[in-house]
């Protein structure tokens, strides 16, 4: 979670929201990614889309059964569904979004018998640290 973090900061420098996600695999990093829908002009340049890419490149293969991805943030929807169809074995975030989380705050998709896979979920994982970082954020925002 700490380089989920460290990502996550990075977006900040760019004036992204700052989210920070890492792919991790039989303690291998397979990659560290963060916002970037602004930077690219891409709405679905989330930090854990973006992760998951480079993982699954990493890997050389579109499933990353077994991996586990760390993510500042409670996923959004889209991002849930990309981890589902990526087939990762397990998610942990830090700070819950109760206006958009898909992993059990706004909405569950993570455990929706509806889908053909389901992973662990560990939530609030360093919430301090990671609700700190977007507050900080969003308070230097609303001040300029």
């Amino acid at each position: 979670m700490r380089l989920a973090l460290a990502e996550a900061a990075k977006a900040a420098i760019l004036n992204e929201v700052p989210v920070g996600a890492c792919v991790v695999r039989n303690g291998d990093l397979l990659a560290a990614a963060h916002n970037r829908t602004i930077t690219d002009r891409d709405p679905s340049a989330h930090a854990e889309i973006v992760a998951l890419r480079a993982a699954a490149a990493a890997a050389d293969n579109h499933r990353l059964v077994g991996a586990t991805l760390y993510v500042t943030l409670e996923p959004c929807a889209m991002c849930v569904g990309a981890m589902t169809q990526a087939r990762i074995g397990r998610l942990v975030f830090g700070a819950y979004d109760p206006k958009a989380g898909a992993a059990g705050s706004a909405i569950d998709l993570c455990n929706d018998r509806h889908f053909n896979h389901r992973y662990e979920v560990n939530g609030g994982v360093m919430q301090g640290e990671c609700a700190a970082q977007l507050k900080a954020f969003f308070a230097e925002r609303r001040q300029s």
